[in-house]
């Protein structure tokens, strides 16, 4: 340990805060790949439909889910250093793994195994059995979602875990804001970095490129990170000060000396985990929603390309940096307004409950200008990164440092399955009001075109009513609408039923 200057705190516990930044952005970063090159490069390749995507999108939802439940324990067992370098390791493997489902495609399809990214195009070019082409290539994209959904579960488990073990309760709801402010970084760097990639090199060096970024990353945690008491850029003043919280005695072992943790069961048995998991179910489907399906909501409305998108969503993103906000003003209550950390969170998640409300109107008021939206939008975003960064911060609140992984990964599990759950249905009802609530000269398109109903639309279908003169009006505008609607209310029901289960602050011990 560091014996210098003892009197005052060495702060590299923002140092692992920056690290925990830098993943998170990557781990955002590889997630929205698919979301930016599906509609322009993937779907023309593969024959695609909104409810292709949203299958993928949904069953990456349920692995992640699935995984988030023992990916805390496994954090927990393992210990943050080893742990996040499993997980990054393995999501960084997913995201590559993407690049190859065209190869694998045209190997499974033709028996033509040995070919370039761009010879896979040519190959599968020639496949006459469109169905078994679309069905092979979405197992193929669910595989590697699969291992992407497996290593990516561990990152906030292990992040909020380092984030207990390096800053003291008053502190973690701004130190998790500012790590959490990577997913809005990497969603923001990603739709002016990625469809230009794909555009330059093809969408499958876009995953390549990407995915790398993890490998790079995990040579800096291996060098940077030690447990406080053991790291030598951590004084005394500094120890000090992390430790300040009674529930220190519960972590004082190194980084070599396995914690135990709480059993399910336990973990289970306490209304707080409940809470915790309800608020996640409740909301973590919206930013998931919003993340995989404004770029189509641009192409579908508004007719926008990958490309075309990139500084809306750009400008979006960056108006959900205004999340940071969601670390300060708990802080501001429990300082100025004595409040406990617990009620001071409570009173900010309520008030950023308030902010999805405006998505109501996004649909209604976007046919004036698709900037409407994409404002209502990013404020929206910012309210949910506001929210995460306390609803992760009740769990360091109330439960000892031993079972804050576990709790973590209960919460990413149950807003896994809200997630599947909301990515799913958007993938069945959008390509449902695409058909059963479009018109086309005012007379309903299945009306017209009842051979449709059971059946997808030929590509390019729109289009060419378009060029013949047909006013449509497009039913998917009413299916976004519903869906919107459902976002805006997510947080207030989410508040409502914490608030019930956990209305007064109490710490669990044992």
């Amino acid at each position: 340990m560091n014996t210098q200057n003892l009197s005052t705190p060495s702060n590299f516990r923002w140092t692992i805060c920056g690290l925990l930044f830098i993943a998170t952005t990557i781990n955002y970063l590889d997630r929205q790949v698919l979301s930016l090159t599906w509609k322009d490069f993937i779907s023309p390749e593969f024959h695609w439909n909104n409810n292709d995507y949203g299958n993928i999108t949904a069953l990456f939802s349920i692995f992640y889910a699935a995984s988030m439940l023992f990916a805390g324990k496994f954090i927990d067992w393992l210990g943050t250093k080893k742990g996040f370098l499993w997980a990054i390791g393995i999501w960084s493997v997913g995201a590559c793994l993407h690049a190859f489902c065209g190869i694998a495609a045209s190997g499974i399809l033709t028996g033509n195994w040995f070919v370039s990214f761009s010879g896979s195009k040519e190959v599968l070019h020639t496949v006459k059995d469109i169905s078994r082409l679309i069905n092979v290539s979405v197992v193929l994209f669910i595989f590697a979602r699969l291992v992407l959904a497996v290593g990516e579960a561990g990152n906030f488990p292990a992040a909020i875990k380092a984030t207990a073990e390096y800053f003291p309760k008053k502190d973690r709801a701004l130190a998790t804001s500012i790590f959490n402010a990577g997913a809005t970084v990497g969603a923001l760097a990603a739709p002016v970095t990625i469809p230009f990639i794909a555009q330059a090199m093809g969408w499958e060096m876009a995953f390549i490129i990407i995915g790398g970024l993890g490998f790079v990353w995990m040579g800096l945690w291996t060098f940077y990170f030690k447990k406080p008491e053991l790291h030598p850029k951590v004084n005394e003043a500094e120890l000090k000060y992390i430790q300040q919280d009674q529930d220190d005695i519960f972590n004082t072992t190194g980084e070599n000396k396995p914690e135990t943790n709480f059993s399910f069961k336990k973990c289970f048995s306490y209304k707080q985990t409940w809470a915790f998991a309800f608020g996640k179910f409740m909301t973590d489907g919206v930013w998931w929603f919003f993340l995989f399906w404004t770029p189509a909501y641009l192409s579908s409305v508004y007719g926008m390309d990958s490309t075309q998108s990139a500084f809306p969503l750009f400008i979006l993103y960056v108006i959900t940096l205004l999340s940071i906000i969601g670390g300060w003003l708990p802080t501001y209550f429990v300082d100025k307004l004595g409040m406990n950390p617990y009620s001071g969170r409570m009173r900010a998640m309520l008030i950023f409950a308030f902010f999805p409300l405006l998505g109501l109107l996004a649909q209604p008021l976007g046919s004036i200008n698709y900037w409407i939206p994409i404002i209502i939008i990013g404020v929206a975003l910012a309210a949910h990164q506001a929210w995460s960064a306390n609803i992760f911060s009740t769990v360091g609140d109330m439960f000892p440092k031993k079972a804050i992984g576990t709790i973590t990964g209960i919460g990413g599990m149950a807003g896994g399955l809200g997630s599947f759950l909301i990515n799913k249905g958007s993938g069945v009802l959008f390509d449902y009001s695409h058909k059963a609530w479009t018109t086309i000269d005012g007379v309903p398109l299945l009306e017209k075109y009842p051979q449709y109903a059971d059946a997808r639309l030929p590509e390019g279908f729109f289009e060419g009513l378009q060029k013949s003169g047909a006013v449509i009006s497009d039913g998917i505008n009413t299916g976004y609408m519903i869906i919107f609607s459902i976002c805006a209310v997510a947080y207030l029901i989410a508040w409502v039923v914490m608030n019930a289960l956990v209305p007064k602050y109490k710490v669990i011990t044992n």
